[in-house]
């Protein structure tokens, strides 16, 4: 096999990250170089110069923490510090070092054409790249140059992966071949179903193909996919039958990447089969992304039933929008035809006490001790909050490394007196703290994006537009478990903060996102081989990831309307069967709410009225005239109007949508009364006060 073929054949794999337990090398530090910032203007110097693109292979809120605003930092009644002694920081390495660092390879010395300065801030240019070379330098460095050698992942066998993957679905019954799979499961394994679109039940149906293809010849029993995906019988459709975005899939016939506005209605992976049927119907060659790709300013298309963000919905029915966003990902990388296999978490030993090295959910078990409902570190809050009181003017911040040996000091102390509240905090340096800060992410025994779902990270660039790259990173954000997602959210919060500081740090979207990247895409644990062109590829293809996560920071982390519709109809599904097994029941109740003719909340219905309840406060419940201008945020105000006593901000409520075809919801502010009863006319409107 040639050298090519085997480059296509191995994918994108990332290099490893080991602990700072060794000396740090002597030898004076060489400061790196940052690229200058120009006007945002077009520039007629070529474009493609410096960017490498991942290459496809055949084969196919945080809401309890604080916003880390200088009015708004949290005030903790015991002041936080400590860290891991072994963990250091240095300067760049001697001159000449090779951006890649590994006993194995150490490759020759490149001669790369002298790169030309992109102007443009939506491009990552070569000059840009070096940056992040340099802070792979650091990393390596701060450990001695020495890499350890990490648990090997075992290679999956034929299909494991699609077994693995139908068990995180919650749908591993279906090929279980057991008689005594449990009827509750098997039942909701069959309203799951029901609510798939078409590119979703592909998706499934191409996994329980390739895992009964292997277990046949074994001569297992298991159910033929063609009954799993029966067609239902025909049944009188319900006049509040929540319809699946499958049904208008063909609506967005001619999506162009000059668009903005992302439709939120229509399944992702329907829009990108549409997106790929319109250019084969035209003929038109598929190419991978340019290296001067814009981002533009996409926007959702407002909903009147109101946006929904993480947190906003109940555990229950967040466990099924976890299902169907594992389902919606897989078919949108199915339909452009890439494979993405997950690895399996290793065993790595971490520390149990202490700060740097600690697994992210034990850390927070302890904070939460401490301060209930805290959603990010109180180390990594502290180091944030630091860095912005002491302002982020600072040139370089983020990019420019904290002395080594003073790191490591700190690290010592912070480990020792951070929660005694003894670390002196006005002696810590802005470039040591920021140093700090990207140690504690590298540190984490599993990456904070987690070892199952980085290949696929990374695999978002293949995807052949923007906004595909956009919905599948907000279907990832969604599949982080929460630790990861809420910690995540805070770090690139802070750093869109540090950009808005451009104009004195000079450190601008590209230039964060080259530096942050090795720092979360790297990480003790995990090793693999790669080659040189596939580590210059994963280099662009990271910090490319992480430009996207801070550029649209505020749409990744909404829950897109098409798989609220699902939830809302794996609910009515579940309930009509319930009701179908108690017919009886369900007629004896009814014959005796007909007896009852005074019924207040059908009245009030049939009046265009509803009931609003607040059982926290002194005012139980209002009745409020449904108009077609009626926003949620019109309700909390008249309340608070009507009970002058309450001394509660308006920020510090919400009122929640409970029951009918939903678990619970809490609405956004501009969700219009009228259209969401429309949709949930059996649901009751709750106040209550809510943790941001």
């Amino acid at each position: 096999m040639s050298r090519q073929q085997q480059e296509q054949s191995q994918g994108v794999v990332l290099t490893g990250y080991h602990s700072n337990a060794e000396p740090i090398p002597t030898g004076r530090p060489r400061a790196p170089s940052y690229p200058s910032v120009h006007d945002h203007q077009s520039s007629s110097l070529p474009s493609r110069t410096g960017c490498y693109n991942i290459q496809q292979s055949d084969r196919h809120g945080f809401t309890g923490a604080a916003k880390m605003q200088s009015a708004d930092r949290p005030l903790f009644t015991n002041p936080i510090s400590a860290t891991l002694p072994r963990a250091q920081l240095s300067s760049s390495p001697k001159s000449g070092s090779s951006p890649r660092h590994s006993p194995r390879h150490s490759p020759k010395s490149r001669s790369r054409p002298l790169p030309q300065r992109c102007i443009s801030q939506d491009s990552l240019d070569e000059l840009q790249m070096d940056d992040y070379w340099k802070e792979v330098e650091n990393i390596t460095s701060s450990g001695g140059g020495q890499v350890h050698e990490e648990e090997q992942h075992k290679v999956s066998e034929e299909g494991e992966h699609e077994e693995a993957w139908l068990k995180e679905a919650g749908l591993s019954q279906l090929v279980t071949g057991s008689l005594a799979v449990d009827q509750e499961q098997e039942e909701d394994s069959a309203v799951f179903l029901s609510t798939l679109t078409r590119t979703q039940a592909a998706a499934v149906e191409r996994r329980i193909k390739t895992l009964q293809t292997q277990r046949r010849r074994n001569r297992q029993h298991l159910p033929d996919v063609r009954d799993i995906f029966r067609p239902p019988e025909k049944e009188d459709e319900k006049p509040n039958k929540i319809k699946p975005g499958s049904e208008n899939g063909r609506k967005d016939t001619s999506p162009a990447e000059t668009e903005t506005e992302l439709n939120v209605e229509v399944a992702f992976s329907e829009q990108a089969l549409s997106y790929r049927d319109h250019h084969l119907m035209l003929k038109v060659p598929s190419s991978s992304n340019s290296p001067d790709d814009k981002l533009p300013n996409f926007r959702l298309l407002r909903d009147k039933t109101g946006q929904t963000r993480v947190g906003d919905l109940s555990p229950l029915d967040m466990k099924k929008v976890r299902r169907l966003v594992l389902v919606e990902m897989t078919a949108l990388f199915d339909t452009a035809g890439i494979d993405v296999k997950a690895h399996k978490a290793v065993r790595v030993k971490a520390k149990e006490s202490g700060l740097f090295g600690v697994p992210l959910p034990m850390l927070l078990e302890y904070d939460q001790r401490r301060i209930p409902g805290t959603k990010v570190p109180f180390i990594l809050q502290k180091l944030i909050c630091h860095i912005e009181e002491e302002g982020l003017d600072t040139e370089g911040l983020l990019r420019i490394p904290g002395a080594a040996t003073r790191v490591k000091s700190l690290c010592q102390e912070l480990e020792s007196s951070f929660y005694d509240g003894m670390f002196p905090w006005q002696q810590l340096k802005q470039h040591d703290a920021a140093s700090l800060l990207k140690l504690f992410i590298r540190e984490l025994p599993h990456p904070l994006l987690t070892v199952e779902y980085l290949n696929a990270f990374i695999a978002v660039n293949k995807l052949p537009t923007k906004k595909q790259q956009l919905q599948a990173l907000n279907l990832l954000v969604l599949l982080l478990p929460e630790a990861s997602r809420d910690t995540l959210k805070a770090l690139v919060e802070f750093f869109q903060r540090v950009i808005d500081h451009q104009a004195k740090n000079k450190m601008t979207l590209n230039n964060v996102s080259v530096v942050m990247a090795p720092n979360l895409f790297m990480f003790k644990g995990f090793r693999s081989k790669v080659t040189e062109q596939q580590e210059f590829s994963m280099a662009t293809s990271t910090a490319n990831i992480v430009r996207l996560l801070i550029r649209y920071q505020n749409l990744l982390w909404t829950i897109p309307k098409f798989i609220v519709n699902q939830v809302r109809q794996h609910n009515m599904e579940s309930q009509r069967k319930q009701n179908k097994e108690r017919a009886v029941l369900k007629l004896l109740k009814k014959i005796t709410m007909d007896k009852s003719s005074d019924n207040p909340l059908l009245e009030e219905s049939s009046q265009g009225l509803i009931r609003v309840q607040a059982p926290q406060f002194s005012k139980i419940s209002m009745a409020l005239q449904l108009t077609e201008e009626l926003q949620a945020v019109d309700v909390l105000t008249r309340f608070l109007s009507q009970d002058s006593s309450l001394k509660v901000k308006k920020e510090d409520l919400c009122l929640y949508e409970i029951g009918g075809n939903i678990k619970e919801r809490c609405l956004d502010g501009e969700t219009f009364m009228k259209d969401l009863f429309q949709l949930n006319p059996a649901a009751e409107w709750v106040i209550k006060s809510v943790q941001r």
